[in-house]
């Protein structure tokens, strides 16, 4: 199992902010937002290896972490133009040499997370993938991600940043996939608005071929920091990070 680290975006709407900084590098409560990330892979004692991918600012990353985190080897994959989460992943098929991979974005804020219990989860249920939810008190908040319709905890259905979200159940980018899911990069449509292949559409492919994919709640509260208003929330939040 290896952990895929996507940090490679500049983060534009967050504006002058990450002029000088890759976003993933701005600092919550003392350290930065990647290394909260970070810190989940190494509890993680099946993970033998991270992938970070890096683009915008990719020195930010680089000169801080080096070759390893906690005794856990990094190696680091260039997207050199961003063109979104799934075509992140496809630069990172080489890297992965075969390996399931635990991927999580490197731009989420999650509070009480479980990623361990996750891990276990995927293992005992032998699954396609595992994508990590949790229950939004702010139904709202869902548009930011996605939302997950179910049959017992099955995904049938994802839909990217919807307008109107018909449960409290918003989808997350820290998802577990065998390898095989890379096989599914190829047959994800480009999203007719925003131009690139979106995770729930990539997830979508393999639920519609029959592919069981899971969902384990993977924490109590979570952000995507996408704009000043995301930061304040953060610091509100309460200080039991883990």
């Amino acid at each position: 199992m290896k952990a895929l680290i996507l940090a490679a975006g500049r983060g534009k709407r967050l504006g002058d902010m990450t002029n000088g900084i890759n976003k993933c590098m701005i600092e919550i409560r003392g350290k930065p937002l990647l290394e909260y990330n970070l810190d989940r892979v190494a509890d993680c004692k099946n993970i033998e290896e991270i992938i970070i991918v890096v683009g915008y600012r990719a020195n930010d990353i680089v000169d801080r972490y080096g070759l390893s985190y906690r005794n856990m080897p990094i190696k680091y994959v260039t997207q050199l133009k961003q063109h979104g989460l799934v075509h992140a992943i496809e630069c990172s098929t080489e890297a992965l040499d075969g390996h399931d991979f635990f991927l999580l974005l490197g731009d989420e804020f999650l509070e009480n997370s479980r990623h361990v219990e996750m891990m276990g989860f995927f293992i005992l249920n032998d699954v396609m993938g595992v994508c990590g939810i949790l229950n939004q008190d702010t139904v709202s908040e869902i548009s930011k991600t996605y939302s997950v319709l179910l049959y017992d905890d099955t995904i049938i259905r994802l839909i990217e940043k919807p307008k109107h979200p018909i449960n409290n159940l918003q989808g997350t980018g820290h998802c577990i996939f065998k390898n095989e899911m890379l096989n599914y990069i190829k047959y994800t449509p480009i999203h007719y608005l925003r131009k690139e292949k979106e995770l729930p559409d990539f997830i979508q492919c393999a639920v519609d071929d029959g592919k069981i994919i899971k969902t384990f709640n993977i924490c109590d509260a979570y952000n995507n920091i996408n704009s000043e208003s995301d930061m304040r929330l953060c610091g509100v939040i309460s200080d039991a990070i883990k």
